[in-house]
């Protein structure tokens, strides 16, 4: 089986429905808490995952593990090996490789949101597996707001120019969540439930959207998922062998 190394941003940090999609394709992956120390290099891996979480890329103050974060990201892409970088994680991608990320500088998105791929996608290694139009969670205030020179837009939202893209043969970066499924929407907390509601999201529409597109959103985070577990373990995305 290959192996993932998956860095997380706080203890609650999980591949959620991610891991089971992938062990179908035969990709593991030991979840690292930055805070607890990241390893030194990426050697005996095959992959690199990075979650979301609260900071911008560059708040080393207050998250003192970015720097190494970061510095991983660098060798991933040297060595080509296949990266994976979810919600901060692709902003991280995006700003290791010298984009731009900040806060409220758009609308915020929260709960299942309409993303649109670009016509990019269509030659992209992996996110030809994804429909034209396609349903994730969402729960951001910050936007990558300049790709790097050499990245590839792949996906975008009608408040979010940058949903998804690539850097080099197999760094993905994406704004969306797909580990994230409408059951976890389902069970943020009063303060989350106050924070989007603060941001002009009604909750109740929310929800409603969200389980009308329950079925659509898991069949799209899958085909993402085995499609990336595929090419990090060089396998048939059709048939997993």
């Amino acid at each position: 089986m290959s192996h993932a190394l998956v860095i997380g941003h706080d203890t609650h940090a999980s591949l959620r429905r991610l891991a089971p999609w992938f062990a179908e394709y035969g990709l593991g992956g030991s979840i690292v808490f930055g805070a607890n120390g990241l390893p030194r290099s990426l050697d005996g891996y095959d992959a690199l995952i990075v979650l979301g979480g609260a900071p911008l890329p560059d708040d080393n103050k207050h998250y003192p593990w970015l720097p190494a974060t970061r510095k991983l990201i660098g060798e991933a892409l040297a060595r080509h090996m296949p990266m994976l970088g979810i919600c901060l994680g692709g902003q991280l991608l995006a700003y290791t490789a010298g984009g731009r990320v900040e806060r409220r500088k758009f609308q915020p998105e929260h709960g299942m949101t309409d993303i649109e791929a670009t016509q990019a996608a269509a030659s992209d290694p992996l996110f030809p597996v994804m429909p034209r139009h396609y349903i994730m969670a969402e729960n951001h205030i910050d936007h990558i707001t300049a790709l790097p020179d050499n990245a590839v837009l792949l996906a975008h939202s009608k408040r979010t120019a940058v949903q998804a893209f690539r850097i080099g043969p197999c760094a993905w970066g994406l704004q969306f969540h797909p580990e994230i499924a409408q059951a976890d929407i389902e069970r943020w907390d009063a303060q989350q439930k106050a924070d989007i509601e603060d941001d002009g999201f009604d909750w109740n529409q929310v929800m409603a959207y969200g389980r009308r597109e329950d079925r659509d959103n898991t069949a799209a985070a899958r085909r993402l998922a085995c499609g990336f577990a595929a090419i990090c373990t060089h396998r048939d995305e059709e048939t997993g062998r």
